[in-house]
């Protein structure tokens, strides 16, 4: 039996119940928008039951609304199923829905789905009384959003084999999956979900997998609208049955709706009625929000793992004017990596070294985080609880990484083996054949050395600044450091195209991948498709020697003169004029 509360690490042991289950219950008028959605492309039989099922049925306001959709003789003809895991969800369901549909023909199952699912076949089951494929006509659902650190790597791994998944999986992506071996072959799903799997890389294979496994109807990528009290960003998928296993993604109508501050040209008096009016553009809401709406079709580079992103004729036009004056991509620069990571860091990071009862240890190194951030160059924090330090117990040795023998550091072997349980508590450490006191991750302890472009992972704006004093990297922040020392020039194209107004755009049309508050996620997957110009053209010689001018300049108000003069370069050097970069 699959055991999906039980924590992955001690970090999690406190979560809380809401967040162990995933249980974020869906507002009214949501509900209402799937069952129309998905009353507009369903196909009824003309005789018989209809078979509707939520598998994660939480209050029950799914349903209702479903039913309340359906016309008066398809209703009369439903057999209503749901699954839930809490007792409490299943009475409340009952009495919502016995309420208002007396004669409703109901069965609530106290079970999980995946489990359901897994062991489908396996075992009679009431399910499975009325057809012995146990498949369902309709299927609206909102499943459980619980993150892999929540669900636990060893049953996030044994979800994964079940499901035919590979790498990272939140728990909702086996219920995506799930719900497409039990849809009767002309059965419509209307499914609210995270929009995370669109864009990460832990989503490559439910993205190839919903391709393959669905008819996909429409997508609607409904952003930081928040329409959830949790912080979720919401999708919501429109699916039909798929006979054929091929990965058809022509034409697939994608919409999206993100918040904006420039000004609205139409107006509409909430978020889903926005959405559904068909209009491309900026919509102002009653409550006086502004969000930018695009509806387009589905595009994802032509490979079934790619990303999801909403291409329109414009979106895709400008694209292609920077793909034609592009040489390269930030990747080729250099492999990008994620900083250290300790597992340990109220050990190994800390600002107050120097008040150490037996003094300051040895090994420590300057740290840079997320608080020494700013474009071009790293600005000393004014908090000194910020202006931390790490003891890192590795280097090089012929040639080798390896830990170091602490017994030739007193200090910091006292320090260490002060908080042995602690360290040695992660097992995975000692199983790899690793030292009890090494870090996780490390990195090569010979590279901190070397010049290197370093940003945070989260950011409204792009923050990128070039560090040349050796500092290891936080695991909040990722790195990038030329392959070939003896090309850092590439950096320093690299570091003006990454502050770029130009990148916003680059990014909001080629991901888009966005968080609350207009927050940008710059991690490996997207920063390495950065373009770069050829650089031996002159006026990218002319952007680097601007680029080191206001590196060497910073903080001053010529800094900023300057940095407009970049930001045209950046552009005109892609073949496009300059536009206004809004939230």
């Amino acid at each position: 039996m699959l055991d999906l509360k039980k924590p992955a690490v001690p970090r999690y042991t406190s979560v809380n119940a809401e967040k162990a289950d995933g249980a974020t219950y869906t507002p009214l008028t949501l509900a209402q928008f799937v069952a129309k959605q998905m009353l507009q492309v369903a196909n009824f039989s003309n005789q018989g039951s209809i078979r509707l099922l939520d598998p994660a049925v939480g209050n029950g306001i799914l349903l209702e609304a479903m039913l309340d959709a359906l016309p008066i003789d398809i209703c009369q003809r439903v057999e209503v199923f749901a699954f839930d895991t809490h007792q409490l969800a299943l009475t409340q369901t009952r009495i919502r829905l016995e309420k208002k549909y007396p004669k409703l023909k109901l069965t609530l199952e106290k079970r999980d789905f995946l489990e359901w699912v897994a062991a489908r076949g396996q075992q009679a089951d009431l399910f499975l009384s009325t057809q012995p494929q146990a498949s369902f006509d309709l299927i609206i659902a909102n499943p459980p959003y619980v993150r892999t650190q929540i669900i636990g790597a060893d049953q996030a791994q044994l979800l994964a084999k079940q499901f035919g998944l590979t790498g990272r999986i939140d728990l909702y992506y086996p219920f995506l999956l799930g719900i497409s071996k039990i849809l009767t072959p002309q059965g419509t799903a209307g499914i609210i979900t995270s929009n995370r799997f669109m864009t990460t890389k832990s989503g490559q294979s439910v993205r190839q997998a919903l391709l393959s496994c669905f008819n996909i109807r429409h997508i609607w990528d409904l952003g930081d609208t928040k329409l959830f009290d949790a912080a979720v960003l919401p999708a919501v998928l429109l699916v039909n049955s798929k006979q054929s296993l091929a990965y058809a993604t022509k034409g697939i109508p994608f919409s999206s709706i993100y918040a904006t501050t420039e000004p609205a040209s139409t107006h509409a008096e909430d978020v889903l009625s926005a959405l559904t009016a068909q209009h491309n553009g900026i919509v102002s809401l009653a409550n006086g929000n502004c969000f930018r709406i695009q509806h387009g079709i589905l595009d994802n580079g032509n490979s079934a793992a790619g990303i999801w992103r909403v291409a329109s004729a414009s979106n895709n036009a400008w694209l292609d004017t920077v793909n034609a004056h592009t040489w390269g991509r930030f990747g080729d620069i250099g492999k990008i990596r994620v900083g250290v990571k300790t597992t340990a860091d109220k050990v190994f990071i800390r600002h107050d070294w120097e008040q150490l009862p037996n003094g300051r240890p040895e090994l420590l190194r300057p740290l840079m985080t997320r608080h020494w951030g700013q474009p071009f160059k790293a600005v000393k924090p004014v908090n000194p609880k910020h202006l931390k330090q790490i003891l890192y117990p590795h280097e090089i040795r012929q040639g080798k990484r390896q830990a170091v023998d602490i017994r030739h550091y007193p200090k910091a072997q006292q320090y260490l083996e002060s908080h042995k349980p602690v360290l040695s508590a992660r097992t995975y450490v000692i199983e790899a054949g690793r030292a009890w006191y090494e870090i996780w991750v490390p990195h090569d302890p010979a590279a901190w050395a070397a010049p290197k472009l370093v940003f945070p992972d989260i950011a409204e704006k792009p923050i990128f600044w070039l560090d040349t004093e050796g500092s290891v990297v936080s695991g909040e922040c990722y790195w990038l450091q030329c392959k070939h020392s003896a090309n850092t020039d590439l950096l320093w194209l690299a570091l003006a195209i990454a502050n770029s107004t130009f990148i916003e755009k680059f990014y909001d049309y080629r991901f888009n991948n966005k968080l609350y508050a207009g927050r940008r996620r710059f991690i490996t997957q997207y920063v390495e498709h950065f373009p770069l110009p050829n650089p031996e053209l002159d006026a990218s010689k002319a952007i680097i020697q601007l680029a080191k001018r206001i590196y060497a300049v910073l903080p001053s108000a010529q800094a900023a003169a300057l940095i407009e003069a970049l930001n045209l370069k950046v552009w005109n050097i892609f073949g496009l004029t300059p536009e206004k970069i809004t939230r």
